[in-house]
């Protein structure tokens, strides 16, 4: 069999390691000294740096174009083109630069950096074990005590990774479950393309991730999760693994008499919203509505990037300072119908991407590994279309670091498709 070889810089793409972990583990937030250094900011500039130095030299393009990259330019050209008529342009300013920006150079950095087989399975196991500290933490607090008071006598939740106001993507209990279930994906793969102590590992962070999205008590994460779910055993079903799927569904019988107490009643409120007694379901209804009301005002600028909290509490008549709770309103709000079609062609595109390479790996037993790791991007993928419409994270780094990876996908199909 002829493998080609890997193109692209090794320093890159260890910097891009570097920087994933920094991202998840927030290290300077428990080191405040690294805060000083800009780790996070060193690692991303080598990445970038020793990419573009490498393609230079070898007089390739820095950038290989693909339709999702292209979309992506659109949406920031179409948030740089909404500003001067933004609510608040300096706000919009910041959004952009300090979040939106950063989010699309690593999502840049993710689909042009990672060109091999290899370097997607070390991608996913560097997202695997960064899970297992993160969903420790937020089992540890689950059991020591360090809970979030939610205004209801009795009802408490555990605080995120970091802590209260920690830094990071998982400082809140709502974002940790969107975390992990975005990452739970690539861990059921790797417990299929490895063997020996590394498929118990990938098995032991799987499971731990599902433990600590269920003791978050996320509503969203759990609806989440069982889209995963429900997702992952498709893909089963697909590839003819009919007992792996069986034993997935006897796991998941399982699980109900292992829930804790308040659960199933927490559930409820999913569906039942005035027994909500923390109020958070009311009141992101009333806000969907609201937001819905706005962008049927504003269809076609919006009103600016980052600006739906401002134009909300006008739409309200009274300050409440709560973004709305769904992205892809979000997008409509902030950068109006063109914003929201771009966004979601985007992520349906990336969706399609992943589907393709799986379609076309799955024929070659060679390519086996890349079938499922292309398997594992669709289902968190699909989970990230559920949990979009419960998180106001429109300009984080969730969604652009599962779709960077749908963009690996084609182009190491593209160096890699033809060998046998």
């Amino acid at each position: 069999m002829a493998v080609a070889a890997p193109s692209g810089s090794s320093v890159a793409f260890w910097a891009l390691v570097a920087f994933t972990a920094i991202l998840l583990l927030s290290p300077q937030a428990w080191l405040p000294a690294l805060k000083v250094v800009r780790i996070a900011f060193l690692a991303a500039g080598l990445a970038m740096a020793a990419h573009v130095a490498d393609r230079t030299i070898r007089r390739q393009p820095i950038t290989p174009m693909s339709p999702e990259i292209g979309i992506v330019l659109m949406l920031v050209c179409w948030s740089l083109l909404t500003i001067p008529l933004s609510y608040w342009p300096g706000g919009s300013v910041r959004v952009l630069v300090d979040h939106y920006l950063k989010a699309v150079a690593f999502f840049w950095l993710l689909g042009t950096i990672i060109t091999s087989t290899d370097r997607l399975r070390l991608m996913a196991w560097t997202l695997v074990i960064c899970s297992i500290p993160l969903a420790a933490t937020g089992i540890y607090n689950y059991f020591s005590g360090e809970v979030l008071s939610t205004g209801v006598r009795g009802f408490y939740r555990i605080e995120g990774y970091v802590g209260v106001g920690g830094s990071g993507l998982t400082g809140n209990p709502n974002d940790l479950a969107l975390m992990l279930n975005l990452i739970i994906p690539l861990a059921g793969v790797l417990v299929f393309i490895t063997r020996g102590p590394a498929r118990a590992v990938a098995g032991g962070a799987l499971l731990l991730a599902v433990g600590a999205v269920i003791l978050t008590f996320s509503r969203a994460g759990f609806l989440t999760l069982a889209a995963a779910f429900v997702m992952f055993l498709a893909v089963l079903v697909r590839r003819k693994s009919a007992g792996a799927a069986a034993g997935l569904l006897l796991l998941a019988v399982c699980v109900p008499p292992l829930l804790p107490a308040g659960y199933v009643e927490r559930l409820g409120t999913i569906t039942n919203i005035q027994e909500d007694e923390t109020g958070s379901a009311q009141g992101r209804w009333r806000d969907t509505k609201v937001a819905a009301g706005v962008v049927a005002r504003n269809p076609i600028i919006g009103v600016g990037i980052g600006q739906d909290v401002l134009a909300m509490n006008d739409s309200r008549g009274r300050s409440t300072w709560r973004r709305v709770h769904n992205v892809y309103l979000q997008y409509g709000v902030d950068l109006g119908i063109p914003g929201l079609i771009l966004f979601t062609w985007l992520h349906l595109l990336c969706f399609r991407t992943a589907r393709a390479v799986e379609k076309r790996a799955s024929l070659a037993p060679a390519h086996r590994d890349l079938a499922l790791l292309a398997a594992g991007v669709q289902v968190s993928l699909a989970a990230f279309f559920v949990a979009a419409m419960f998180h106001p994270i429109a300009y984080q780094f969730y969604f652009f670091s599962i779709g960077g990876l749908a963009v690996a996908l084609r182009n190491i199909w593209r160096a890699e498709g033809q060998t046998a």
